[in-house]
């Protein structure tokens, strides 16, 4: 099964994965530059990563979390969230468009939540989402 995911990751990355983590490694860079957002641009660097290499691993909300992480995740929406949720759905369109791309527009459809408030939530191997913490 892991080879399966290696060549997927492998896939993923020539087609679309790392088009996407430049893009938010150029979010995470602008947020790092402004210095107050570098909270910001630590999430967009992180995201950046499992961006690149996504089977395998995903997202989970983080308990400890609390109200800033929702504070900065409208903040996060309304600069630069908006716009890598649209790159996410545009780089699936052609995607779709053809039969061997379905999986991976598939991915990207569901990295749309995480691109638009990735505040409060951690990057997890698939193993550790179900095997307990």
């Amino acid at each position: 099964m892991k080879v399966i995911g290696f060549v997927l990751n492998v896939l993923w990355l020539i087609f679309c994965g790392i088009w996407m983590a430049i893009g938010y490694a150029i979010a995470g860079i602008i947020c790092c530059i402004l210095i107050i957002t570098i909270p910001f641009g630590i999430a967009s660097f992180r995201i950046a990563g499992f961006v690149i290499w996504p089977f395998g691993r995903t997202t989970v909300e983080n308990p400890d979390a609390g109200a800033p992480s929702c504070v900065g995740n409208v903040i996060w929406l309304v600069f630069a969230g908006w716009w890598l949720a649209l790159m996410h759905l545009l780089t699936s369109i052609p995607l779709f468009i053809s039969i061997i791309g379905i999986p991976f527009g598939w991915a990207n459809l569901k990295m749309i939540p995480i691109s638009l408030m990735p505040l409060g939530r951690e990057v997890v191997s698939t193993d550790e989402k179900f095997g307990g913490r």
